[in-house]
């Protein structure tokens, strides 16, 4: 974190990033920056197998403190900050009620109580309409895929829903008072794929008419249509008055935080999702990604992607090792034995690792696996099985949007995992293609403070913005040998996978299904 005082900086901007399990406040200059940060850590509840929820308040008074504490470690006057930014984890569900109370828990998109309805998605003639309509088939923790859930199990929790918001446009009516949401957020189950706003079929499509007028309005990503509200100045030392501009879904910051954002462009998020995204100027649709809308209008961003990535590494660690002396968990160590491991075994005596601790691209009963272990091995090659298996994984992926996409720039990536130059450079061997690491860690709330930038004219557009603020610091070139060995483990992977995918699996007893309403009413 660059430690120059703020108070000769002039104006700066907050970008806010609400992901998973963490907030995260940072203070960018114009030049992009970063200032002072603070991340607080969000608790996720599991009330039930397959369950992951959060306490919205909590989640308010935690970011409502990030961003206290940014403002103190700067040492910045609030009138300073010209605008507020903020992205979020999209999918799941926040709901409000008339007075814009909590009505339950969110439910975060790690959850998956809703398969079932996710597995009737997948079938042909509902798959097919869906990406026709919407430009994806819903995932378990799609909000066509919950809310239709809640219809059939909670629905007292959905009768006493006024708005259906995500979790930045819940943050941000915190801030502001104001309720609404931008396009890349919105996109993600209800929209046209290709006016890019809410569509009456999509809704229809998963017996859900009835909650078109609980949909908050549509503004654009960068639009300064709110301002900090007294209460929330009280909470967070920000100016009453201070522009908050809509914000948007997190990877969308994230593609813009890391300057991925022209057509043709390929970035990768190494964190507790596997994204991996090719904006465009038109909408091309396939069951393996997910075409929703990007920040610019009539630009969209092909999302491929699965729960299945850096925090397959977290756990690994939390359950084996190594740790500090104090016993917390020591990731750089793990990292630096799987570098070990990947130096001194060829990939093809590796163990095989499947990233599904939380779900899988293949099917949602494919669970995470450890193959090939041997006597010999030891805890540095499960590491190097561990961060090999989630390279893996974006390699899924990204092959599939190879096959309708030219990616004739580097990749660029971000998230926790890009920090390492271990698995940053096993993920471009991996996938045979350059990666590019731009300087910052915190790309999402980067990407936040410049569409708050733009919105408070600062900065022209986005391009613009990324221009002024994004630099490459790192660069990994494939190496054709690597390249060629991880090619031969990588089928191994494929075979284990598919070997896996013909287990029988328990019949489900439930007929859960969007049509399914009747049954539990």
């Amino acid at each position: 974190m660059n430690e120059r005082a703020l108070a000769d900086t002039g104006p700066v901007l907050l970008g806010i990033d609400a992901g998973q399990t963490v907030t995260k406040a940072v203070l960018f200059d114009p030049d992009g920056h970063a200032l002072a940060a603070s991340c607080v850590p969000t608790r996720v509840d599991l009330p039930k197998p397959r369950w992951q929820e959060r306490d919205m308040e909590s989640l308010w008074r935690e970011c409502a403190q990030a961003i206290r504490s940014c403002l103190v470690q700067g040492g910045v006057d609030p009138a300073q900050v010209a605008a507020v930014g903020v992205c979020g984890h999209n999918d799941g569900a926040y709901l409000v009620d008339e007075r814009l109370r909590p009505v339950r828990p969110a439910i975060l998109a790690t959850d998956s109580r809703a398969h079932r309805y996710a597995d009737a998605a997948r079938k042909p003639d509902l798959a097919g309409q869906a990406l026709a309509i919407t430009g994806q088939v819903p995932f378990a923790a799609s909000p066509a895929a919950l809310l239709a859930w809640l219809r059939d199990h909670e629905p007292d929790a959905l009768a006493h829903t006024r708005w259906i918001l995500f979790c930045k446009d819940w943050l941000r009516l915190r801030l502001t008072g104001d309720l609404m949401t931008d396009p890349s957020e919105a996109s993600a189950s209800f929209t046209d794929v290709h006016t890019q706003d809410w569509s009456h079929q999509a809704l229809k499509l998963y017996g859900l008419e009835e909650l078109a007028e609980r949909l908050p309005p549509i503004l654009g990503s960068a639009a300064s249509t709110g301002v900090v509200s007294d209460a929330a100045a009280e909470a967070t030392g920000l100016l009453p008055g201070t522009p908050v501009v809509t914000g948007a879904h997190d990877v969308d910051a994230a593609a813009i935080g890391v300057g991925a954002a022209a057509p043709g462009s390929l970035s990768l998020v190494l964190g507790t999702f596997s994204i991996n995204q090719v904006v465009a100027d038109e909408p091309r649709i396939d069951s393996r990604w997910q075409a929703r809308s990007f920040v610019r209008p009539q630009q969209w961003l092909h999302m491929s992607t699965s729960p299945s990535g850096a925090t397959n590494l977290d756990w690994a660690v939390r359950q084996f090792g190594p740790w500090h002396p104090d016993g917390s968990p020591d990731f750089a160590a793990a990292l630096k034995g799987a570098g070990t491991a990947l130096a001194r075994r060829n990939p093809a005596d590796a163990p095989i690792y499947l990233p599904f601790l939380y779900g899988s691209p293949h099917a949602d009963t494919l669970d995470a696996a450890l193959v090939g272990l041997r006597g010999w091995h030891d805890r540095d090659d499960v590491m190097r099985a561990v961060i090999q298996g989630v390279a893996f994984n974006h390699r899924f992926h990204v092959d599939a949007l190879r096959e309708r996409f030219d990616i004739l720039r580097p990749a660029r990536l971000c998230g926790g995992g890009a920090r390492s130059e271990v698995w940053s450079q096993l993920l471009a061997d991996t996938l045979g293609l350059a990666v590019e690491v731009t300087d910052t860690e915190e790309a999402g709330a980067r990407g936040a403070a410049m569409l708050a930038g733009v919105g408070c004219g600062l900065y022209a557009d986005i391009s613009e913005a990324i221009e002024r603020t994004v630099r490459v610091v790192r660069r990994h070139e494939a190496d054709a040998a690597a390249t060629t060995a991880l090619d031969t483990a990588y089928e191994r992977y494929r075979a284990v996978v598919q070997s896996l995918l013909t287990i029988p699996t328990p019949k489900a007893t439930s007929q859960e299904g969007f049509n399914a309403a009747d049954q539990h009413r």
